[in-house]
């Protein structure tokens, strides 16, 4: 069996995080079993998106399924591919629309995540830009032979930066848009901090008036609650056009949006859920990919689920020939994560030994059997259902890796078969409960 490699920082990453019942940023890879299909059909939608058509996928699942583990691990592979990628959790304070901003906090939320490989852990923007202006120096350069203090240079880039903006400007807010790029570049030419400083303000939603927004920029509108989604498509465009092959947004816990207590605010949601679903479907948007992970409940409740209305029932619910044959399809809008198997989470704990033993410098001992025996253990005494979510046994198990490793002298069976053993519950039902805590996905 060929030895693990991975680094003491993914390690400890991967340890800290699960142990601390949340889904790791980095070292996915290193922990993804049984979900083989489902992430070959996500990969397929980045194919598409790369070639221009939009993608909007529904990863659906209990607590503890593995949704925002999927989100996750396609956040890492899109950036690899050279993406550019946001996402957000939703909650209280952010959500598609509201009455006070929350749709705006959202994209706030997002272009403060923007990422790329380059810069994957957030606040990309900057980088983004600067680096298609130095792409675009650069190009120049090469095209005349000339240098960037030479008169006339600088003319030289604005008319290929003018170029690109040309391409956004027919879309909706497109004009405002390039003029706000415009001015960065300016503000970047003549090293003006306040001009690049408010460029970014405005892409970034942080604008409150367009009395400011005109005196800044001289752009007669700002990013509101009302049309953030539409910047969302200018820079999936936008990011295209200079080099990168796409934008992800990333969207986990709608649950929140199930559990919207006014209905008319809950029916706002889901209409902007909506008009972004049929943006995307019907290639209103160009290379957009929009992924969003929930529950079961959120979507199928026949009450405040997206089931409840009959548009979305239609665009959503399985196809009879799927529920005849009993098969899972893999390529339409929502994503159902199954259930692993025994022999999944086997080979889940048996990768999570060895990181744990590889992060502390020790040799490991528990072998199979003892993996099995913990795994029987649960099913003793939470049922077999207890192995419908990973998340469910995770955290569980790193405790018990990191008490073995504390205490040389306690055995395995000693610790898991004691009386005081009690494996950890995740609600099944959290979503139904307005304050149900944070979820845990692998």
């Amino acid at each position: 069996m060929t030895k693990l490699k991975i680094s003491k920082k993914v390690s400890t990453a991967l340890i800290n995080s699960l142990g601390a019942g949340v889904v790791p940023r980095v070292g996915l890879e290193h922990i993804a079993v049984g979900r083989e299909q489902e992430l070959k059909s996500l990969l397929q939608n980045l194919d598409d998106i790369a070639e221009g058509i939009a993608a909007f996928r529904f990863v659906i699942g209990n607590y503890g399924s593995g949704k925002s583990f999927m989100l996750q691990l396609l956040r890492n592979r899109a950036m690899e591919q050279g993406f550019v990628v946001a996402d957000a959790d939703l909650c209280w304070e952010r959500r598609l629309a509201g009455s006070n901003n929350e749709g705006l906090a959202t994209y706030r939320e997002l272009m403060s995540h923007l990422a790329t490989k380059t810069r994957p852990d957030g606040g990309a923007l900057v980088s983004i830009l600067e680096g298609w202006i130095n792409k675009i120096q650069q190009e120049v350069a090469k095209e005349t032979g000339m240098r960037p203090n030479d008169e006339g240079f600088d003319d030289k880039v604005e008319e290929k930066i003018r170029e690109v903006v040309q391409y956004i400007e027919d879309l909706v807010h497109g004009f405002d848009f390039g003029t706000v790029i415009v001015a960065y570049w300016r503000g970047y030419r003549l090293d003006n901090d306040d001009l690049k400083n408010a460029a970014l303000r405005w892409l970034r939603g942080e604008f409150t008036t367009k009395i400011e927004a005109k005196a800044a920029l001289g752009v007669r509108v700002i990013i509101d609650d009302e049309s953030w989604y539409d910047y969302i498509k200018l820079i999936a465009k936008f990011v295209a056009e200079i080099g990168y092959k796409g934008l992800l947004i990333l969207l986990d816990e709608a649950a929140h949006l199930y559990q919207i207590s006014p209905t008319v605010t809950r029916e706002k949601n889901y209409n902007r859920l909506l008009g972004m679903f049929n943006d995307t479907m019907q290639c209103k948007a160009e290379h957009l990919g929009i992924f969003l992970g929930g529950t079961i409940r959120f979507l199928e409740d026949p009450n405040r689920g997206l089931f409840a209305d009959a548009a979305w029932r239609r665009r959503t619910k399985e196809s009879r020939f799927v529920t005849q044959a009993g098969v899972q399809e893999y390529m339409g809008p929502v994503m159902r994560l199954n259930t692993l198997t025994e022999e999944e989470i086997l080979a889940l704990l048996q990768r999570l030994t060895e990181i744990h033993a590889i992060n502390f410098g020790y040799e490991k001992t528990l072998k199979s059997r003892d993996l099995k025996d913990f795994i029987q253990e649960i099913v003793n005494r939470l049922g077999t259902e207890a192995l419908l979510t990973p998340g469910e046994i995770v955290r569980d198990f790193i405790s018990v890796l990191n008490i073995l490793y504390q205490n040389p002298n306690l055995s395995f069976g000693e610790l898991i078969h004691g009386a005081n053993f009690k494996p950890t519950v995740l609600g099944k039902d959290a979503d139904a409960d307005e304050d149900d805590v944070a979820e845990f996905s692998l």
